[in-house]
């Protein structure tokens, strides 16, 4: 029964199961909902509640998970599918369906990202955003139908969805679905099994920093023969900064060169180092085709290359708005002299002005990139005051060889409240990666004249 318009809700790990029926809902002109592993009641509640999906696809280890759910979260939900299941389907509950001609205004699926109030915002991504960032990637990254692509990125982010499963299907070349990233399965996935005699190799494989910084560890084994690395055509990095010395070490050790590449929910691609180039360490690249972007001040003035300036973009990648907030969507746009809309990344950059490749130099916002998801820090200060004897609460990123950045708690209690108290209580109510590696008491938040926290101020 579901048809055009409709939500389904995809709370489930990498599996065939979810491509299939990701390509059916979309067909249909349904709009798919992916959601997190990683969230638990407080924030899976809120996105079923938010985006309201009459279909809800899970599987059977994460069911622990949907019991915590309170009714009014799950109020939209007319049948909660397990993908373990469907297999096993009587004839009578398989039926064709009428499918409608999708227009490339459609939506096809909504991709929560998490906002500077603490409640997830849905990006609404269009059959047309899809289709600009993929063939500008089919191009970009010379994608052939001979090309094996070795996924164990999540589907239910935009890098493993788009610019993963989607870029292959469209180039028609194959992908080896796993279920997660596992450092040493990857490295035997890579170098052609244990006799590098597999005809499936793989030629592409796609991860995020803390991947690379795991699978560096991996393939430093003296045992190991890393020559079959070398039938590798690309190893491609995004959702976080990559350091340049995972860069130098895994070019050192392997030959390869990472492309690095720039891209967020609400825009897909955006920005890429060459396929055929020098790649910088350091830099994301220029704009990938069809996509325009510009540097601005404070005021909405142009930079010039080498200063520092927002990250403002355009094109058909870009995202109409967010699902259900109109106020939140007209914030995050900027209109030109032409009446053009550019969307507001919220990344301070500077371009080269020789090369033009643009480097990323940190968010205007305080958002904390951990080991490739966004973590804004009001949504887990919401949480700690939560926790009785909590008075006052403040999150910083601070910087992480492996992950990035991750986060750091400030706490000003009413009693002694021990850190891990405080990591046992946030576990319990959002993702493993926002709850605070480090927890450290004070008699007071620096603040200033009109009572503001003053973050810079936090204690190193």
């Amino acid at each position: 029964g579901l048809g055009r318009g409709d939500r389904i809700a995809f709370f489930l790990g990498n599996r065939p199961e979810l491509v299939i029926a990701y390509l059916a809902a979309i067909r249909l002109g349904a709009i798919v909902v992916p959601i997190n592993l990683a969230y638990r009641k407080v924030e899976l509640g809120h996105i079923l509640a938010d985006a309201e999906p009459r279909i809800l696809l899970t599987e059977r280890e994460l069911l622990p998970v949907m019991d915590e759910l309170d009714a009014a979260s799950r109020a939209s939900v007319e049948a909660t599918i397990l993908a373990e299941e469907i297999g096993d389907w009587p004839a009578d509950r398989v039926a064709p369906c009428p499918v409608s001609p999708v227009d490339g205004s459609d939506l096809a699926f909504l991709l929560y990202t998490s906002g500077t109030t603490g409640r997830s915002k849905g990006a609404e991504m269009r059959h047309d955003n899809l289709l600009a960032t993929i063939t500008g990637l089919l191009v970009a990254w010379a994608w052939e139908r001979s090309d094996v692509l070795l996924l164990s990125l999540p589907l239910f982010h935009t890098h493993g969805l788009v610019v993963g499963l989607h870029c292959a299907l469209a180039a028609g070349a194959t992908v080896e679905l796993r279920r997660k990233f596992r450092p040493e399965e990857t490295a035997d996935d890579l170098l052609a099994g244990p006799n590098g005699d597999r005809p499936d190799r793989p030629t592409l494989f796609f991860g995020v920093p803390t991947m690379y910084v795991r699978l560096l560890e991996a393939l430093r084994n003296p045992a190991l023969d890393l020559s079959p690395l070398r039938r590798m055509r690309l190893f491609c990095s995004g959702s976080a900064p990559l350091a340049p010395e995972t860069f130098e070490a895994f070019r050192e050790l392997t030959g390869h060169a990472i492309l690095e590449r720039y891209g967020m929910t609400e825009a897909g691609m955006i920005l890429s180092n060459p396929y055929a180039g020098e790649r910088r360490p350091g830099t994301v690249g220029t704009p990938l085709p069809g996509i325009s972007v510009r540097l601005v001040d404070g005021e909405a003035r142009e930079v010039p290359d080498g200063e520092e300036g927002e990250l403002l973009v355009r094109g058909g990648n870009v995202f109409d708005g967010y699902w259900r907030a109109p106020e939140k969507t007209a914030e995050s746009f900027l209109a030109d002299a032409l009446g053009r809309r550019w969307f507001k990344t919220g990344d301070l950059a500077r371009r080269d002005p020789v090369t033009g490749a643009i480097s990323l130099l940190g968010r205007r916002s305080e958002l904390i990139l951990c080991g490739g998801f966004n973590v804004y820090p009001r949504e887990i200060e919401e949480v700690l005051l939560d926790l009785p004897g909590v008075r006052e609460a403040a999150v910083v990123g601070r910087p992480d060889p492996e992950r990035g950045e991750v986060p750091v708690a400030f706490l000003v209690a009413e009693r002694d409240v021990l850190a891990p108290e405080v990591i046992a209580f946030c576990k319990e109510r959002i993702a493993g990666f926002k709850v605070p590696r480090q927890v450290r008491c004070l008699d007071a938040l620096p603040r200033n004249a009109l009572g503001k926290v003053q973050k810079h101020l936090l204690p190193a």
